[in-house]
């Protein structure tokens, strides 16, 4: 069989696309961590891309885009890469969000359906408990260099840039401001999308525990499914192929 290749032209700074993808595929968009830029899910979009078409969210304050200031509204977040996914609505549409990106894309997703009028083809949430979880102690107001300290413990930053003061000083604005923006943000309304969810978590992350993932089911009038990866809060760094199997497997029994 012959796959099709193709690549969009994106014109946005909240969007980025690192390979060809297949043309029958559905479109997955990436939602990055806390302190995350896109590039963090370079492997993952590669995983993708043989099956559907990955573009992956740029915040601000990072990387291409580290002369704009971070933004600590999730909401915000969450309006700005809606207005940049326009291009995109009239495709089979998924998101899947790690940690903070599990917010972000729920509330991407609300404002998705609404302006479409119909549900999206799917919403994966991983490492991240249910909107309705309080986040708990507030890192972001941590002096920096306990703000590190819990960066260590997360596992998720290579040690190089810990030990890297100048790099950490860089780096340490945005990430306080996505803290800052999960911190404060608060479920009002408690609002269902209408597509499926799946859940993903590492089995071995003590700061998402089973029964805090599962009450994501509360956020869908459809399907709600769970899965669970050998890891911590960042299994997803040595487990890419697994989970893009995983997420080509939800994905195909939402269009079946």
């Amino acid at each position: 069989m012959t796959i099709t290749r193709r690549r969009k032209t994106v014109h946005s700074a909240w969007i980025r696309q690192f390979h060809d993808s297949g043309a029958d595929g559905p479109t997955v968009v990436c939602f990055p961590h806390a302190g995350g830029s896109a590039s963090a899910h370079f492997s993952l979009s590669a995983e993708l891309s043989t099956s559907a078409e990955v573009l992956v969210v740029q915040y601000p304050g990072r990387q291409d885009r580290l002369a704009e200031p971070a933004l600590e509204d999730l909401r915000q977040m969450a309006a700005e890469v809606a207005h940049a996914l326009g291009p995109w609505q009239d495709r089979p549409l998924a998101l899947f969000g790690h940690s903070m990106g599990s917010l972000v894309a729920y509330e991407v997703a609300l404002r998705l359906e609404r302006r479409r009028g119909d549900a999206l083809l799917g919403l994966i949430v991983s490492g991240r408990a249910a909107p309705s979880v309080p986040s708990g102690r507030l890192v972001h107001d941590l002096d920096d260099e306990r703000l590190t300290g819990h960066l260590a413990r997360l596992a998720g930053t290579p040690p190089e840039l810990l030990a890297d003061k100048d790099l950490l000083a860089v780096a340490l604005p945005s990430l306080r401001a996505d803290y800052k923006a999960v911190e404060t943000y608060r479920d009002r309304t408690g609002a269902q999308v209408g597509c499926p969810i799946s859940g993903y978590r590492g089995r071995q992350d003590t700061g998402v525990p089973p029964d805090s993932m599962e009450k994501w089911a509360g956020y869908t009038t459809g399907r709600c499914a769970f899965r669970q990866f050998d890891g911590g809060h960042f299994y997803l760094q040595s487990r890419e192929r697994e989970v893009a199997r995983a997420v080509l497997h939800d994905l195909a029994r939402c269009r079946s």
